[in-house]
């Protein structure tokens, strides 16, 4: 890996907020964001994202380019979890591996974001379709979690319907507001996305920051949850994304030459979410442990991606 990338991620003042979250929790300080402030704050980074995404989709050519990204995407969100669930399967029982591996199937718009920023600071560029194939990788990876528990019959809520869960993880707030902002960037002229550019784009550092930092405090809250279950969930949690990452880095020189792009594919590949799976799994598997499956998305995973993971498939993508 490029150490002078490494270094520079690693003292980036965003993920520094986020160390400084970890420290907060460590000597038991009373640092923390309002929920409302750091709702408000997430809305705005999916929002901002969203909409310059659209922004970019607009002045993009429709090719097949696209139209294989996205079904690469939904391809990463299928496969995923179904090897993840079998290795799950056997240590941590069918409820808890079907919503591990739907969450390791599906994709966190906050490392998104936070990547986006990344290649913002590197002067890389990426095409805003990639927002899109962000957002359509949200729900697959649900379906099939929940599928792999009704094949290996994990009891489960009966009053609860497929059609229910897949509305819900469509219509979950982060996931709709995201393409809701992707059509209306798409939609407005570039005189109109001036008009709010000091919004969208100009604040939107300090508040990734702010957001960070409420992540790092988060993040710390949850890590005591996972020592009754050994060492393998943090294994899980760092090998697997990683191995995904690695990988994707490489397949996706298939489906495109952009360096930008072919990193956000690898992080797509390589995050876990802790957004819309564990609200969907409340539904769908309300056995499962959210102290499981939760921090090792948010308290491992994450982490990981931000620090190593960035750089490390930044290097892969710009030399193989």
């Amino acid at each position: 890996m490029d150490l002078h990338l490494l270094i520079d991620n690693l003292t980036n003042p965003a993920l520094l907020f986020f160390f400084l979250g970890l420290l907060a929790v460590q000597l038991k300080s009373d640092l923390q964001i309002p929920p409302s402030s750091s709702k408000f704050i997430s809305l705005y980074l999916l929002f901002s994202i969203g909409f310059k995404g659209g922004q970019e989709l607009a002045h993009s050519e429709l090719n097949l380019e696209i139209v294989w990204s996205l079904l690469f995407g939904i391809l990463l969100a299928l496969a995923v979890p179904i090897y993840a669930f079998f290795i799950l399967k056997k240590r941590l029982g069918v409820q808890n591996a079907g919503a591990i591996a739907a969450a390791y199937g599906s994709v966190s718009a906050v490392t998104f974001v936070t990547a986006v920023a990344f290649l913002d600071i590197e002067q890389i560029d990426y095409n805003g379709y990639m927002v899109a194939v962000m957002a359509i990788m949200e729900a697959p990876s649900i379906i099939i979690g929940v599928l792999l528990m009704f094949l290996f019959k994990a009891t489960r809520d009966k009053t609860v319907s497929m059609g229910h869960i897949i509305k819900h993880s469509v219509t979950n707030g982060s996931v709709l507001l995201i393409i809701g902002s992707l059509v209306i960037g798409f939609l407005a002229s570039d005189a109109q996305a001036e008009g709010i550019a000091p919004f969208t784009t100009d604040i939107f550092k300090g508040f990734l920051a702010v957001f960070l930092l409420d992540m790092g405090i988060s993040s710390g809250k949850k890590l005591g949850s996972l020592k009754e279950y050994g060492v393998f969930p943090y294994l899980f949690a760092i090998v697997v994304p990683l191995i995904n990452g690695v990988i994707v880095c490489f397949i996706s020189s298939l489906i495109t030459d952009s360096i930008g792009n072919r990193f956000l594919f690898a992080i797509l590949g390589a995050s876990a979410s802790y957004i819309a799976v564990p609200a969907a799994m409340k539904l769908a598997a309300p056995k499962a442990n959210e102290g499981l499956y939760l921090p090792m998305a948010l308290a491992i995973t994450f982490p990981f991606n931000i620090t190593i993971g960035l750089p490390l498939y930044m290097y892969l993508v710009s030399t193989f």
